[in-house]
């Protein structure tokens, strides 16, 4: 799903019929890759320059700012707060697009910037230009022990990224020129391939969209084409290219199993049934339905890494040690056979002598008595052989019930690390991880660093929902909140959902002190299997009970609770009646 130039080629012209001649008004940096420049009316336009997924694009979504903005942010907000967008440019069919800007240096003089993004995938960029196109600085520095080609430094004049000479641009092209390199391909290439080969600025999902339109199969080869099939080819290509220079874009995104897996600026059918081709107005909000989950997913990964691998050492940890434990429970098992080679010994002293390394006797506690051979100390006399045998029965007695309890503790511990990674994953942003690292201080497995900065605490507040009738349904963040949410905030009379056996978030239907109707209640265990670990399955199990039947035992780690007289619901998590309900 790589933008190609096409694409990015359709996203630039959003950005210059709704944004040249506005002024910029801040500047912010919400992840390493992410530079968000807000506009008058709202406007909002994000420029990404991560590995993953390079674009430029109008967004509408809301990112949340880390407290302290990084030092690129700073250089951007200096130079270029308040400058006015003067046009915006790519060169042709490549991966670039160019913000020109006009804006005042620090005494007040008229001053031209440029903004370069390179959205070409590992290589990706942005690279701040001055009115000389000497680079002023850039999201990554390449320098020679980068890449000893080009270099991207602060004081270098900035150059284009090298063409590849061995591809053409499709707009190059001759009128009949396709047809005369189409009539030189190999017979035995796949002519997607071979588009591939020969034209750069092309994605995979168009080149086959081509060949599928023709020939009626994505992977037809150059021999399979007969002359209608050359002449459809011939017309496809020449349409794509009067779409490219009438700028007549059609976003297209394509959904599998109500997941997205593609996207395109052109309409696409080449997966017939297979998957569903869902039209869009504009770019910009393709971009943002297409990338909002792998943003998620990826803000997640960044900001929660250390939490992620502190609290898994931690449950890896535990786990261990249950396992071990266990081991030694079964150990314990066996005691009875320790007091039965003490009982036999005792009954067989005058038979012994010490220095005897084993005892040949009859085991009078089975049948037929057979004669079994007992291990000895021979440095012990036969009545210490006995007394040791007894100490090690009573030891294992003993260790029994220690280590049932120990492994109980441990398997609650392991409970509560589960949750701790389940709160991560569902985190939203930075304060989130803030709180679960508080969490994870109190609870002594992260350390508290002498002279660390205290984080400014600001008001973790649950993500909130409505339902259809207009119930008020909240739904906690993480443990601290779980707690707070069901035994501090919650009316005896709210009704307390929570899916069964498995971690999730505690969700409170707000009745206000009247019966809740069917389909509140459905929505709200909608959000509890949704916000749980089986989000991704169907038939969840969600349990509800009213909040006076909710109680958090003394001790219990944060979110742990118990609960009586509840009823059981079977629902599906569907994503899309999340955003209907979620209070913007």
């Amino acid at each position: 799903m790589p933008m190609d130039a096409a694409t990015l080629g359709a996203a630039a012209q959003e950005v210059r019929k709704a944004l040249v001649g506005a002024r910029i008004d801040k500047i912010q940096q919400p992840t390493r890759d992410q530079i968000v420049m807000l506009l008058p009316r709202g406007q909002r336009l994000l420029l990404n320059a991560g590995a993953n997924q390079p674009r430029l694009q109008l967004t509408g979504l809301l990112r949340e700012n880390p407290a302290q903005p990084p030092m690129f942010c700073m250089l951007l907000r200096k130079h270029l707060t308040g400058a006015r967008l003067i046009e915006v440019t790519q060169p042709e069919m490549e991966r670039v697009v160019c913000l020109h800007l006009e804006g005042r240096d620090e005494l007040g003089e008229l001053c031209r910037r440029t903004l370069v993004l390179e959205a070409m995938g590992r290589q990706a960029n942005l690279i701040l230009l001055d009115d000389g196109g000497r680079i002023v600085d850039c999201m990554r520095r390449v320098d020679l022990d980068v890449s000893d080609r080009r270099q991207l430094l602060p004081g270098l004049f900035y150059r284009l990224p090298p063409a590849q000479a061995d591809k053409r641009s499709p707009l190059s092209l001759a009128e009949g020129e396709f047809a005369a390199l189409l009539s030189g391909v190999e017979e035995d290439e796949p002519l997607h391939r071979w588009l591939l080969r020969s034209f750069f600025g092309l994605s995979p999902l168009v080149c086959r969209e081509l060949v599928y339109r023709s020939c009626g199969s994505t992977d037809a080869p150059a021999a399979a084409l007969d002359e209608v099939q050359r002449s459809r080819l011939c017309a496809a290509w020449d349409d794509l290219l009067r779409r490219i220079r009438e700028e007549e874009y059609a976003p297209t995104m394509l959904v599998q199993q109500g997941k997205p897996m593609d996207y395109s600026c052109f309409p696409i059918a080449q997966y017939e049934g297979a998957a569903e081709a869902v039209s869009f107005g504009s770019m910009g909000e393709l971009l943002d339905a297409f990338y909002e989950t792998r943003e998620r997913a990826e803000r997640v990964r960044q900001l929660g890494h250390d939490l992620r691998q502190t609290a898994t050492a931690a449950r890896d940890r535990v786990r261990r040690k249950i396992a071990v434990q266990e081991k030694e429970y079964q150990t314990t098992q066996n005691r009875d056979a320790l007091r039965r080679a003490g009982d036999l010994i005792t009954a067989n002293l005058y038979r012994m002598e010490k220095g005897v390394s084993v005892l040949e006797a009859e085991d009078y506690y089975q049948e037929n008595m057979p004669v079994v051979q007992i291990a000895l100390d021979p440095l012990l006399t036969p009545q210490q052989n006995a007394a040791k045998y007894y100490k090690r029965y009573n030891k294992a007695k003993t260790a029994e019930k220690v280590l049932r309890e120990q492994i109980e503790k441990g398997k609650v511990e392991l409970e509560y690390l589960e949750s701790i990674l389940e709160e991560l994953w569902e985190a939203e942003g930075e304060q989130d991880f803030r709180d679960i690292r508080a969490e994870l201080k109190d609870g002594g497995y992260l350390k508290q660093h002498k002279g660390e900065k205290k984080q400014i605490k600001r008001a973790s507040k649950p993500r909130l929902f409505h339902s259809s009738a207009g119930l008020r349904i909240s739904v906690g963040r993480n443990n601290r909140q779980n707690d707070l949410l069901t035994c501090k905030e919650a009316a005896p009379g709210d009704l307390w959902f929570h899916t069964q056996k498995i971690h999730g978030s505690h969700v409170i239907l707000h009745t206000a002190g009247q019966p809740a109707d069917e389909q509140s209640m459905r929505e709200a265990a909608q959000l509890a299997a949704y916000y749980s670990r089986a989000r991704e399955s169907q038939n969840v199990p969600v349990d509800y009970t009213p909040v006076r039947y909710v109680k958090k035992p003394a001790g219990a780690k944060p979110g742990m609770v118990i609960y009586t007289t509840y009823r059981t619901v079977y629902v599906t998590p569907e994503e899309s009646q999340v955003k209907t309900l979620r209070e913007e």
